[in-house]
């Protein structure tokens, strides 16, 4: 698995704990980067990071999209892979648009339910079509908290 392919699975797990939990993912995050085991990479933490500082937003735009599902009635893990791969197709320079819906729908296929692969593919789909509208005027900024 490539490195960040790991990351992006580790990133995962800290947000979706932090779920579970009801807990701060950023604290969460520092739980983890101070056991490091398994280690936080600079990556995995860079998503961790970039979600909390975009979560309104994110959240907003998934359930704005989002046909026949209510972000709170969506799977956990599949709120949680949407948000990675949100943050990287609207915020994450680095990462090329294909690569971040295809990443995102490996981990869906690999971590939950039969339908989530093709569920998460047209959401990330759909928000790849609006990016142009959302680089407007309200376009993708950092939201201040």
């Amino acid at each position: 698995m490539a490195a960040r392919s790991k990351a992006r699975k580790r990133a995962l797990d800290i947000l979706y704990e932090a779920e579970i939990r009801r807990e701060p993912p950023l604290r969460i995050l520092a739980e983890r980067m101070e056991q490091a085991h398994p280690p936080v990479t600079g990556y995995a933490a860079e998503l961790v990071r970039g979600v909390q500082a975009h979560r309104a937003r994110i959240d907003r735009l998934l359930a704005e999209n989002s046909r026949g599902w209510a972000l709170d009635r969506m799977p956990a893990v599949d709120r949680n892979i949407l948000r990675i791969g949100a943050y990287e197709l609207l915020w994450g320079g680095e990462v090329p648009e294909a690569v971040a819906i295809s990443e995102a729908v490996v981990l869906a296929r690999d971590l939950s339910t039969d339908a989530s692969p093709g569920f998460v593919n047209g959401l990330l789909a759909r928000l790849l079509e609006l990016k142009p509208e959302l680089a407007g005027a309200d376009g993708p900024e950092p939201e201040r908290h």
